[in-house]
């Protein structure tokens, strides 16, 4: 019970890394107050709404995340994919763009660039 009270982060990781994605939800909003300056925090629960494909509530924990750290791009490739499950191509193609602000030679990011331009 220590570990919970002094790693929460952690545990969150633990319930993840187990597939209880929805447990892990519930668990975050436990802990909320406790990481509103914490980027990584935000990520991680964005990541799990959009493992359980709820894309709209995953873009609001990204965003929230990009908000204190705006050049992670691991956040925004996620950010990016969130975008093409609702088929908001613009909004993909923008992420993309500022993924490539940040990593010039992201091959990822040029391709599929290309091929949503092309669409």
């Amino acid at each position: 019970m220590v570990g919970l009270i002094i790693y929460p982060k952690r545990h969150l990781q633990k319930l993840i890394n187990r597939g209880d994605y929805v447990e892990a939800i519930e668990y975050a909003k436990t802990i909320e107050s406790k990481f509103q300056n914490d980027h990584d925090f935000w990520f991680i629960v964005g990541s799990i709404y959009f493992i359980l494909e709820d894309a709209k509530k995953a873009l609001h924990f990204l965003d929230k995340s990009l908000e204190l750290k705006d050049d992670e791009v691991d956040v925004l490739m996620i950010k990016t994919n969130a975008h093409l499950f609702l088929e908001e191509k613009d909004e993909a193609i923008k992420c993309c763009k500022r993924i490539i602000e940040i990593e010039p030679d992201n091959y990822e990011a040029h391709g599929l660039i290309e091929k949503l331009e092309n669409l």
